[in-house]
């Protein structure tokens, strides 16, 4: 069987750039903090709120503060993190407000895409998605936290990828760490077996040409996952606080 192609690696297609030579090693060490540090936001790793201290960064990078805090302040323009003057950096803490405007961005973007995409889907194409949804499978049955939550992520990427417009591509890049954040402070109760079986019916609309339906999977997808984030501030009732869990943990979905 013919190997599948690399997972994406998430977050946003790198920036066009076009340095001068004696800043190249300089930006390649920035973006490598910077990738390391998104990655780690959406794999949860690293949870809202956590401080990033640029000494302890500069000693796991080997690098200058200097060159630590050109990638935090990129982090900063990509809205992963805050700069507070005088205390640091930290990774961003949304609000309910923005999670729902996250997802009313997404909804209105995706639903537009898997729209276009049934227009111009190629059976090369096709393909690539039903592989990606089998890594998918592969992820959540082996219970590969990390791994899953970074391929459900990237199969929204990848839509907007295959339909060639590098910049909605960037978009998707951009809303899907946003979205891993606000997952982060507000677990949805949804499991990442059903993320993936929408992931399938979507790809199975797009295979039939469907775009209506598959229009209509991906908002009731996107309109899933927000529903079940807890976008009110949590109780701060005692015994409710200290009441032991009733149920079983389930599987959080990314």
């Amino acid at each position: 069987m013919a190997p599948r192609s690399p997972s994406l690696k998430v977050i946003r297609p790198p920036r066009a750039t076009t340095p001068p030579a004696d800043d190249a090693d300089a930006l390649t060490t920035t973006r490598r903090i910077v990738d390391a540090v998104s990655a780690a936001i959406v794999e949860r790793r690293l949870m809202p709120g956590t401080k990033l201290a640029e000494q302890r960064i500069a000693d796991i990078f080997k690098v200058s503060r200097t060159v630590v805090r050109q990638a935090l302040n990129q982090l900063s323009r990509d809205r992963l993190i805050v700069l507070e003057p005088g205390r640091g950096a930290f990774v961003r803490q949304p609000s309910a407000e923005e999670a729902r405007q996250v997802f009313e961005a997404r909804t209105l973007l995706e639903a537009g895409m898997v729209r276009q995409l049934c227009t111009q889907l190629t059976e090369a194409q096709l393909t690539r998605l039903r592989a990606h949804l089998a890594d998918e499978a592969e992820a959540v049955a082996r219970t590969d936290v990390p791994g899953r939550t970074r391929l459900l992520a990237d199969f929204h990427v990848l839509l907007a990828q295959l339909l060639g417009n590098d910049v909605l591509a960037e978009l998707m890049g951009d809303l899907l760490s946003r979205s891993s954040l606000v997952s982060l402070m507000m677990q949805s109760a949804h499991s990442a077996e059903e993320s993936h079986a929408e992931h399938v019916a979507i790809v199975e609309a797009l295979a039939r040409r469907d775009a209506r339906a598959a229009a209509k999977l991906m908002s009731g997808h996107l309109g899933s996952v927000e529903r079940n984030l807890r976008l009110r501030p949590r109780s701060g009732d005692l015994a409710e606080a200290l009441q032991p869990a009733a149920a079983p943990n389930r599987r959080r979905r990314a």
